[in-house]
């Protein structure tokens, strides 16, 4: 596993035993096949994006395949983020003219890429011949990834509920104002009631404290429950930093540039968290029904 600091210099080929505090067992769990995962959020400016790259960042430090799939059109910010340049987009696949594996590019960490393309936007409407290719190249990426991130856009625009309908887990960013508050519920309401999602994995971020979070998200749990009828599973918080603002300048994941951060912290929580999950919130056909989803829709029209 590779932590590295660049602030204080410390050693990429090793890890302290404090290193090894905040990632706990985390290295020794074992991912069998694809866990395809959106993050999304109700509003726009709550850290999504971050939130993205670090998660995928510190997974990779793990040991763990992890695949990014920029979903947020328009405002596509995982390749500007990590400092990337990237040549042929999604869009180069779907006309045929790339395979999907000269399409993706690496990040750091050894965190892979597929940049967006305004030519996802034709997902929806997409012939049966390149619902087939599409449908051949995704085929190969179960076996070639542990978790594939899906970063959507905000709000609940039509594509953001396309590619949440299309992971097989949720998590929802949220921060402590009132509009995200609002949104958060919003987004879960259409998904749940319009679309029958019945669970989502919360991470309540930009928090002062442990404490504020768990009000916040108890808040957002009974809300959900008595209203929607679904479940909100408690991911984590990540806490205010001014380190997260420093990193992004750096164009840099937190968790790559400051590991040692509060922000970092919570982070490789999370990731521990979302590796400790329950088998029953896994759904062990997870990667085959994000393929009938993202893909599969409309091959026999």
């Amino acid at each position: 596993m590779v932590l590295k600091d660049t602030a204080k210099g410390y050693n990429e080929q090793t890890i302290s035993s404090k290193a090894r505090y905040f990632v706990g067992e985390m290295y020794k769990i074992k991912v069998s096949q694809s866990r395809v995962i959106s993050i999304t959020s109700g509003k726009g400016g709550v850290g999504k994006t971050n939130a993205v790259a670090n998660l995928a960042y510190a997974l990779a430090q793990l040991g763990k395949k992890v695949l990014i799939v920029d979903a947020d059109l328009g405002l596509a910010n995982i390749d500007i983020l990590f400092g990337l340049t990237p040549k042929y987009t999604l869009q180069h696949v779907i006309m045929g003219q790339k395979r999907l594996t000269e399409v993706i590019v690496s990040g750091p960490g050894g965190v892979k890429v597929l940049p967006a393309s305004s030519g996802v936007e034709e997902l929806t409407n997409l012939t049966t011949e390149q619902r087939k290719r599409l449908l051949a190249e995704f085929s190969y990426l179960d076996e070639a990834y542990d978790f594939i991130l899906i970063d959507t856009a905000a709000g609940i625009s039509s594509n953001v509920i396309y590619f949440n309908l299309a992971a097989s887990e949720i998590i929802n960013i949220v921060e402590p104002d009132p509009t995200s508050f609002t949104d958060a519920y919003a987004l879960m309401k259409v998904l749940s009631v319009k679309y029958g999602v019945k669970e989502f994995k919360i991470i309540l971020n930009n928090v002062n404290s442990e404490a504020e979070a768990k009000e916040l998200f108890e808040k957002l749990k009974l809300v959900s429950s008595k209203f929607l009828q679904i479940q909100l599973y408690y991911l984590g918080y990540i806490l205010h930093d001014e380190k997260l603002k420093e990193a992004v300048r750096m164009q840099k994941a937190v968790v790559e540039a400051f590991p040692y951060a509060k922000a970092s912290r919570c982070f490789y929580q999370i990731v521990k968290n979302l590796c400790n999950v329950s088998k029953e919130q896994i759904d062990k056909q997870g990667f085959n029904k994000f393929l009938h989803r993202l893909i599969g829709r409309g091959m026999n029209k």
